[in-house]
């Protein structure tokens, strides 16, 4: 074996996931690939997740890094601010990753994920050029090159719907901003974003999980401008959609794909909120009568609902089925049975999306979603939850005209009214008609950009592998 590149991420399924990916997909072309990952948050289940790993990727060697400040539940500090914990953690294990690196015979290069921006400065003290991966588009990647360098005069969460203007992409109100960035610069939360956003300049290149038809002018504006004069922006490589199967699965794989499979084409409303959100149950309540007076087949996962009081670091954690007599309206499952399907906690979304019975997806909008229903030419309902989730469904809705939006996502309450009228729009009018025709390109536009001859995320990967300057296995 050659030089390895060790890529280097942190067990939390939507950052972890595309990276693995990555790994895949650069092992597939020749390149020695190790890939750390941090245990943070720190979890019992985590040795097995590696283990699932190594069994499911052969060709990737994979390593679990323990934080020098590794603790259990037990040992954290109720008064402690999670993401600040979180931060800290993983810049804890800097060490872990340092004295992994200098274990092994050779390495090439750190392709580092951006929440572990802080191991930059482990990179440095090796004197291995590192990389930067961008879990998201290139949209909000321009938003947060900008962001460090706009001094407004109030703080963005005084502003409101104030639209802001960013390089290459939709306007974006400031209320969609992460919420984090809506704290103002007193916040600790907002200062150790800020940090993180200050980081990426420091990269020798950015790869992203996008792909240049997607999101065109924002791919320009960063490979053509500079948040600051004089300032080059890394370099950057859009080397998606990093879209895979979840290999394994349990019961609930075959329940969902063997009800489809019985559905006619294009008849079913999939809801789907990721692997960290969950909604009160007085939403999901909402969200069922929505559902029934549409009068549309559905597969609906719950997750079960957090407690109100619970701090953010929560939706990270494994939680048990959702109870779902006692969450949904009385009679619900039976007054909808046959026509819909509520599955607890857990469903193969990038399969179920491929199904041919699903026309919409009612989705938070994580990129990884996003990503997964353009590959598989899917309407996006857009209803985000948290993080940069709000920037995505300015750009899916407003920028790429993928999706409609589930309006009241930002009050307290989605009503059922406008969950009726969202399907109902997406699956009876004129203008889901003209959704589904738009995804229908984005579909064969995301599977060209990987095609070996002349696909541009393609290029993008075997320019990446140029630049590293690496010797592939033969």
């Amino acid at each position: 074996m050659g030089s390895v590149v060790v890529l280097y991420s942190w067990m939390v399924r939507g950052h972890l996931h595309p990276m693995v990916q990555l790994a895949d997909r650069l092992a597939g072309h020749g390149v020695p690939i190790t890939m750390a990952i941090a245990d943070v948050p720190s979890s019992s289940e985590s040795h097995d997740t590696v283990a699932r790993l190594s069994a499911t990727y052969p060709s990737v060697s994979f390593h679990l890094l323990q934080a020098a400040t590794a603790r259990s539940g037990d040992e954290a500090d109720p008064d402690a601010d999670p993401f600040i914990t979180l931060i800290a953690d993983l810049r804890a294990t800097n060490p872990a990753l340092l004295a992994f690196v200098r274990s092994l015979p050779s390495v090439k290069a750190l392709v580092i994920d951006f929440f572990c921006g802080c191991a930059l400065d482990a990179a440095a003290e090796v004197g291995l050029p590192a990389y930067l991966f961008f879990t998201s588009g290139a949209s909000p990647l321009s938003v947060y090159l900008h962001i460090p360098v706009m001094r407004p005069d109030v703080s963005f969460g005084d502003m409101g719907r104030s639209l802001l203007h960013f390089p290459g992409v939709h306007p974006v109100p400031a209320s969609d901003l992460p919420e984090v960035l809506l704290l103002g610069p007193r916040n600790e939360q907002y200062r150790a974003t800020i940090g993180l956003f200050e980081q990426l300049p420091r990269a020798k290149g950015i790869l992203a999980n996008t792909f240049e038809w997607l999101e065109p002018r924002a791919v320009r504006a960063i490979e053509q401008g500079s948040p600051r004069p004089g300032e080059p922006v890394p370099r950057l490589f859009c080397v998606g959609p990093l879209v895979g199967e979840e290999r394994g699965g349990d019961g609930k794989h075959n329940e969902c794909l063997t009800w489809l499979d019985a559905r006619p084409a294009r008849s079913v409303v999939f809801l789907c909120f990721g692997s960290a959100s969950s909604l009160p149950a007085e939403q999901l309540r909402e969200i069922a009568l929505g559902l029934e007076r549409s009068g549309h087949a559905f597969l609906w996962a719950v997750r079960a609902p957090v407690a109100p009081d619970a701090d953010s670091t929560k939706r990270f954690e494994g939680r048990g089925d959702a109870a779902l007599e006692a969450l949904l309206p009385d009679g619900f499952l039976d007054r909808t049975r046959g026509r819909g399907l509520v599955v607890p906690t857990w469903a193969p979304q990038v399969e179920v999306l491929r199904q041919p019975a699903i026309a919409a997806f009612v989705t938070h909008c994580g990129w990884n979603s996003t990503l997964e229903a353009v590959t598989a030419g899917v309407p996006m309902v857009c209803w985000p939850m948290y993080a940069e989730q709000r920037l995505n469904k300015v750009f899916v809705a407003e920028g790429m005209k993928l999706g409609v939006v589930m309006e009241g996502y930002d009050e307290a309450m989605v009503k059922a009214e406008e969950v009726e009228a969202k399907v109902r729009l997406v699956m009876e009018s004129q203008q889901g008609e003209e959704l589904r025709g738009r995804l229908a390109v984005a579909k064969d536009e995301a599977a060209a950009a990987a095609l070996e001859t002349a696909g541009s995320s393609k290029a993008a990967l075997d320019d990446f592998i140029s630049n590293l300057q690496i010797s592939r296995n033969q």
